[in-house]
């Protein structure tokens, strides 16, 4: 038992590593060739092909291929894309363009964004066939995948591969690893003689009934414009804090020079806050856990427009890091927690696609874009330092106060009485 659980741990370890070489320090590299006026595309790319990639290799593995031999084969694919795409970096240097850097990149993470689900599916697979409880095993083999995207996040901040191109081939690298893992796992079965379903059941598309419920309807579209929060300090807290380095009296502060690893206590603090959950959701009830995200995500946003590299506003940029664990975990885990307990267990697991649809998909990715215009409007063009820190911090603001508004009208909104026997 111990064995099984410890090759798990190896593999959620990597395919979160694979993640967290690139996802937080993508932007610094972006912004350095002059595409920060790109960052959106870069990570709104990633919701779009989670609208349905899980769900065509979720088929693919149910009926023909293992899933772990699935997820060799996509992580390998995701790693030769990566690894393209970090050749054209290479190659081009800061003259590389959109066209050549984006679609390379794009493809690898249409093939990396299925292998999340995936690997959950070979763990529980592995766990089930060891006798093991999946409730009771499967988080602490899951923290260890946050732990692998620490560390790939630590080894691209203090190589300096976070300025550069180099990121996407450590990305590579671990994929590679992972690929070649991937096909040494417990053999996952298929059915080949499965029964076929429509169009409606394949897709879970009968979960969308839910729509018909006034309280899960609001619950749904809420979860979708919290999801628009998903994405932005992912793809413009880095750069933001690269900014600062375009001043003197700035350049050489640690939290410049090292900002991928200030990033980092953002995911330490994730891993903490997962502990807090049960408790909170027992004491509180869904809907006031759903009103402290939304409290979170605005001091997340707010710290980072009031903070600086250096002093008190260096005490605010890691309260900002900190109030991160809230903001996601409560959110993301809580609002899943509350999907499974309010559905039919017919339609359970397809009610928490959608709850991944709306957040994740459509969520994050006209988030990304809608933030990528925000930051467009007050940062381009500002040449003089303080009018470009202006802009940003202002930037942040805007999405503080987005965060504010939509958790008000949460509250007022969105019915629910706490029960708190039934946690």
């Amino acid at each position: 038992m111990k064995a099984i659980k410890f090759r798990l741990i190896v593999m959620n370890f990597l395919i979160f590593a694979v993640w967290g070489a690139y996802l937080c320090s993508l932007g610094i590299y972006l912004g350095r060739i002059g595409m920060g006026a790109n960052i959106g595309k870069f990570f709104a790319i990633q919701g779009i092909v989670s609208l349905f990639m899980p769900a065509l290799m979720g088929i693919v593995a149910d009926r023909w291929i293992p899933a772990q031999k699935l997820l060799g084969i996509c992580h390998f694919l995701a790693a030769v894309f990566m690894a393209l795409a970090g050749y054209m970096g290479m190659k081009y240097g800061a003259e590389v363009t959109f066209g050549q850097l984006f679609p390379f990149y794009a493809i690898s993470v249409a093939f990396f964004m299925p292998t999340i689900a995936l690997g959950n599916s070979v763990s529980y697979n592995a766990l089930n066939q060891a006798g093991l409880d999946t409730v009771k095993a499967f988080p602490p083999i899951r923290v260890f995948g946050t732990i692998g995207f620490i560390l790939s996040m630590w080894i691209v901040n203090f190589t300096g591969y976070k300025n550069g191109y180099e990121q996407l081939f450590v990305s590579a690298a671990w994929g590679i690893i992972l690929a070649i893992y991937a096909f040494t796992l417990p053999n996952c079965p298929v059915n080949k003689n499965i029964e076929s379903k429509s169009f409606v059941d394949t897709f879970g598309l009968r979960a969308f009934g839910l729509f018909k419920d006034a309280r899960m309807a609001v619950f749904f579209i809420f979860s979708f414009l919290l999801g628009m929060c998903l994405q932005v300090t992912n793809g413009f807290a880095t750069p933001f804090l690269d900014a600062f380095g375009q001043s003197p009296e700035y350049a050489n502060a640690f939290a410049v020079k090292n900002n991928v690893f200030l990033s980092s206590i953002s995911q330490v603090s994730e891993t903490l806050c997962i502990l807090l959950i049960p408790f909170f959701l027992k004491k509180f009830g869904i809907k006031k856990v759903m009103l402290i995200a939304f409290g979170a995500w605005a001091l997340r946003f707010f710290f980072l427009g009031a903070g600086g590299p250096t002093g008190f506003g260096l005490v605010l940029f890691i309260l900002s890091m900190i109030v991160y664990g809230v903001a996601f975990d409560f959110f993301n885990i809580s609002g899943s927690l509350f999907v499974d307990q309010n559905t039919d267990e017919k339609i359970r697991s397809s009610a928490q696609g959608v709850f991944m649809m709306m957040t994740n998909g459509l969520g994050a990715t006209i988030g990304s874009f809608c933030a990528q215009a925000v930051v467009n409007h007050f940062t381009l063009g500002k040449a003089d330092f303080n009018e470009l820190m202006t802009g940003w911090s202002n930037a942040w603001y805007v999405f503080a106060a987005f965060a504010l508004v939509v958790g008000i009208l949460f509250a007022i909104l969105f019915k629910y009485k706490h029960e708190p026997e039934r946690k």
